[in-house]
């Protein structure tokens, strides 16, 4: 049988604040599992601890000194790694392995590098004797699948709008043909008349090159654009999982009948 990109058992996290903060318990007793190749989307209001499940299973867990992501109980694996007990040569090869698109891409985009070398720099940590000319091509069909103009590629991220940058962070994440794919808000900040295309775009991908995918959203129809799974989290628990049309039709929770009721109301 083969084994799901993402397992969790039981999981808690924590979230690390600055030095002196109190951490606060993000993600309590959740358990799921992604095959390869699938996509589960996860909708939930804000502090239901979508994006701190994001950073987890992107492997960014007590990452640095002062704020990270702890895995206080439970198991989390990802591509067949322990994310609970990494270790530093793991912790290198699901950088390579998982794509990530944080919901704030300037935090991804280094301001002093252009939009090429952004999109380029996880090939160099890859293969740091890569000949340019070949990651210049690599990174121009990137910004191009992104429908981006060429002419963004040699520009720096503050001369993009939150939007373009954003799609730039999408670029990166995929230039590396990921076996993960984890996007938190992928098209925030993203023009409506554009997000329909990324958002397709994205499917397609995500089809064509077989990689598993958790995707975060607020929007059922964007969800609906991506996944027919999805995760339903409130206040750190999963309230509501399995095919979309299943999971709002026999709605039990308060929230899920709430956004069952949005959606309705939007057709």
């Amino acid at each position: 049988m083969t084994e799901p990109a993402v397992r969790a058992r039981d999981l808690t996290l924590r979230y690390r604040g600055p030095v002196g903060r109190k951490a606060v318990q993000a993600i309590t007793g959740v358990s799921l599992d992604i095959a390869p190749g699938e996509t589960l989307a996860v909708v939930g209001d804000a502090g239901s601890g979508k994006s701190t499940l994001a950073q987890a299973i992107a492997g960014y867990t007590s990452r640095s000194v002062d704020r990270g992501v702890d895995i206080a109980g439970g198991a989390l694996e990802v591509l067949g790694i322990d994310v609970r007990r990494l270790r530093r040569h793991h912790d290198d090869e699901l950088a390579l392995r998982v794509g990530y698109v944080p919901q704030d891409a300037g935090a991804v985009l280094d301001p002093h590098l252009t939009v090429g070398e952004n999109v380029a720099v996880p090939l160099f940590q890859r293969d740091p004797k890569l000949s340019k000319s070949f990651a210049g091509g690599v990174v121009a069909e990137a910004i191009d699948a992104m429908h981006l103009t060429l002419a963004t590629i040699p520009k720096y991220p503050y001369e993009l709008s939150r939007g373009q940058r954003q799609r730039v962070a999408i670029a990166r994440a995929l230039v590396l043909d990921p076996d993960l794919l984890v996007a938190d808000e992928a098209t925030a900040g993203i023009d409506a008349t554009v997000r329909g295309t990324i958002l397709t775009h994205l499917a397609e991908v995500q089809r064509r090159r077989g990689f598993a995918a958790f995707v975060v959203s607020s929007e059922i129809g964007e969800v609906r654009r991506l996944s027919h799974r999805l995760a339903v989290l409130h206040r750190g628990t999963i309230v509501g999982m399995g095919d979309i049309d299943a999971v709002l039709r026999d709605a039990t929770h308060p929230y899920v009948r709430r956004l069952a009721e949005l959606s309705a109301a939007r057709v």
